[in-house]
């Protein structure tokens, strides 16, 4: 770690707003631990001046319409081939008991992970599709998204991975919401052996691609950060200011997500070390001085027990939680239970809220639009764009 020169004045200039660029940002996510209280307090300043005494979270049910995936990421538990054991797509009725379930126990948000193009690799999975009456996953997504806009209250939330703009324009007529993990812009993790040697969609010029055709659109977007896989601390300010460009261009980007790596016995990474707390609390931090007034969530079932601890970087969101569904793509690591969530960050100070998938200053927008999901979306925002309350 490096202790840096001369930072009195500093500290009080990155509480008021002072901007973070490459160099500075490059010195801090290496500070010493002697100094990480002075920089957790400066982000902690930076996210109340943003959101004063408020962290939000989206009260979801999780559905893996499919796991079979053509890529093959050294971290991910999630993804199948056709023939292993757990591998599956899930029928439009299944989708829709998950979802009525969920309804039941106060959910708005309908959350679709899936793994990307996989029939474009594996003949079962095309085969799968034709059976349901469909070319393409992302043609099946598309349909299954109508149905939960058609069938319940919920809002679909979708990660499909790769998007074209045609693709874009059709899920965002049926999702308030899309998103893709960018995880990092570092080439050196798709070479042989590490993390993204095997998965063509993680290269990342083709993921920045799909995040600013959606911002040409003007769809609120959900992106990130996958820390510890291979990267360097140099590498992560590197994403996080290709993040703040985009979403200064756009101005699209509703959701910046620090993700830290968790190993699994069964994946190629199961040896490889996990990010340590120090690490994650000073990306945090950073983030919030680089990103300054953008939303910003780091999942508290993957730093427990003690995951209030990310509020001290200055976080304002919690991500998905849901009362019904496991985690699918981290089964290992339960969601905390709501009372719980609602009882440490207050006692860290803040008020919980619900949101919905979409955050409440892109609501006005979408809500003005033609067509059902827009109307379902005026249905569920309260006055704040917050969920209303039931």
């Amino acid at each position: 770690m490096t202790r840096l020169p001369n930072l009195g004045s500093l500290w009080d200039e990155l509480r008021a707003g002072l901007p973070v660029e490459r160099e500075l940002a490059r010195r801090l996510i290496r500070i010493g631990d002697e100094e990480l209280p002075e920089l957790l307090a400066a982000a902690r300043a930076r996210k109340e001046r943003f959101r004063p005494g408020v962290v939000t979270y989206s009260r979801k049910v999780f559905l893996p319409l499919t796991n079979l995936c053509r890529d093959y990421c050294g971290y991910c538990t999630f993804r199948r081939d056709p023939a292993d054991a757990g591998a599956h797509t899930m029928t439009p009725e299944e989708l829709l008991a998950v979802a009525r379930a969920g309804e039941k126990l106060g959910c708005r948000e309908a959350l679709f992970s899936l793994g990307d193009k996989p029939e474009l690799l594996f003949p079962e999975m095309r085969a799968g599709l034709l059976k349901l009456g469909y070319k393409s996953t992302l043609h099946y997504l598309d349909a299954m998204c109508e149905l939960v806009l058609r069938e319940t209250s919920l809002l679909p939330h979708a990660n499909p991975g790769l998007m074209s703009a045609e693709w874009l324009e059709r899920l965002g007529a049926v999702c308030p919401s899309l998103g893709l993990m960018l995880e990092t812009t570092s080439r050196a993790l798709l070479r042989s052996g590490a993390a993204h040697d095997r998965a063509p969609d993680k290269i990342p010029a083709r993921r920045l691609q799909t995040i600013e055709q959606a911002g040409r659109q003007a769809i609120p977007f959900t992106t990130g950060l996958l820390i510890g896989i291979g990267e360097t601390a140099e590498d992560r300010v590197d994403t996080l200011l290709l993040i703040r460009e985009l979403h200064r261009r756009y101005g699209h980007i509703q959701e910046v997500i620090v993700q830290n790596f968790r190993a699994k016995p069964a994946i190629p990474m199961a040896a490889w070390p996990e990010p340590s707390r120090g690490e994650m609390l000073r990306t945090l931090a950073v983030a919030r001085l680089i990103l300054g007034d953008m939303n910003i969530q780091a999942p508290p079932n993957l730093s427990s027990p003690d995951y209030e601890m990310l509020l001290s970087a200055g976080i304002n969101d919690w991500g998905g939680i849901s009362p019904l569904t496991p985690d699918f793509i981290n089964p290992e690591a339960p969601w905390p239970h709501l009372a719980e969530l609602e009882r440490r960050t207050r006692a860290a100070g803040q008020r919980l809220e619900q949101r919905l998938c979409i955050y409440p200053e892109f609501v006005a927008t979408v809500a003005g639009r033609p067509g059902l999901m827009a109307a379902r979306l005026r249905a569920s925002a309260d006055e704040q764009g917050l969920a209303r309350a039931a």
